[in-house]
């Protein structure tokens, strides 16, 4: 069921529709296809949709009229394209934008600087977990920048759209949350009947040539190099033909500490040669964007534990389909000097 609001968020009814799709966490978007004949003056842009209980939803931006199939489709942000679509930007004087203290208090004053507020609201929740002078990359989005600072600390972004009393405006309530570990516990493989696909690629980028700040020859460089264990380290392991190169460019980084820093992350990003798709929702638990689940291939003896980097509501003549993510995450932050 998806529900319609006003612009201002008070609850008007149910929509009448034939399909909707609403994608959380990639294009950040939705499409409802309504037919022409129970179309309503009551859907507006600025309007809200959204399912009860749960982070699917977003507000109308626009509609496309189809007089061949005789449908109108209403289209929209998800809640997360709000948050894509700011940028943490540093304060005056200042390279980084620095905070400090528990979690959602900093969410909290993120979302309000950020000027979402009050169709977002932080939690008011105590997680009893702190950052202490968590530097933010420069021009991140406020998304990326929030899931990056959660998880630096095992936690992860959580969105839900509040319902309030009758006539009252709902709002979207955005808190951290401990990431949950689901391979620990439930690991798909041959036995579960669950499908899946595992895919595996040991041949990686394993020799990062990062560039810092600086012009030619006076350029800060930095060598890292994926060692035998999986560490990254200065001294070079790989050679010859073995020997996989890429660069880096991150012209925003004034000290070889922070080059190195961001070039480590990266590296370990080009060196995650596996990635995983499975049916999540047939684990028959609710799991969220971050949370990390499992699988096993006896075939080839290949383990993998991934994060859900997305979840897509699908429901079309009255069946919800929840497509579910699982896979190496491609994201890169945004380097700007």
């Amino acid at each position: 069921m998806v529900i319609l609001t006003s612009p201002s968020g008070r609850e008007l009814r149910a929509l009448d529709f034939s399909k909707a799709d609403i994608d959380v966490n990639s294009t950040m978007d939705f499409e409802i296809v309504i037919l022409a004949s129970r179309y309503k003056e009551d859907i507006v842009n600025k309007g809200r949709v959204f399912v009860p209980g749960s982070e699917y939803g977003g507000v109308i931006n626009g509609h496309k009229v189809n007089t061949a199939e005789n449908t109108v489709t209403v289209k929209g942000r998800s809640w997360r394209g709000f948050l894509e679509k700011k940028i943490i930007k540093p304060p005056a004087g200042s390279a980084y934008k620095v905070v400090s203290g528990e979690l959602n208090t900093v969410v909290r004053t993120m979302i309000s600087e950020a000027g979402l507020s009050p169709l977002f609201r932080g939690s008011m929740d105590d997680t009893s977990e702190s950052v202490t002078n968590y530097q933010f990359n420069r021009y991140t989005t406020l998304r990326k920048g929030l899931k990056k600072m959660l998880s630096s600390v095992g936690y992860r972004l959580k969105l839900t759209y509040v319902q309030q009393e009758a006539g009252a405006e709902g709002y979207v309530k955005v808190e951290a949350v401990p990431m949950e570990d689901y391979s620990e516990t439930i690991e798909v493989s041959q036995d579960s009947q669950i499908d899946f696909i595992i895919e595996e690629n040991r041949y990686q980028t394993n020799h990062l040539i990062c560039l810092g700040s600086g012009e030619l020859a006076e350029r800060m460089v930095a060598h890292l190099y994926l060692q035998e264990d999986g560490s990254i380290g200065s001294t070079q392991y790989y050679m010859g033909i073995d020997d996989i190169e890429e660069v880096y460019d991150y012209p925003s980084a004034e000290s070889r500490e922070e080059l190195v820093k961001q070039g480590e992350e990266r590296l370990l990003e080009l060196t995650d040669g596996q990635s995983m798709q499975m049916d999540v929702a047939r684990l028959g638990i609710e799991v969220g964007i971050g949370d990390i689940v499992g699988g096993r291939d006896y075939i080839t003896g290949t383990r993998v534990s991934k994060p859900v980097i997305n979840k897509i509501y699908k429901e079309e003549n009255g069946t919800v389909n929840i497509d579910y993510i699982v896979e190496g995450e491609t994201e890169n932050e945004d380097t700007i000097q």
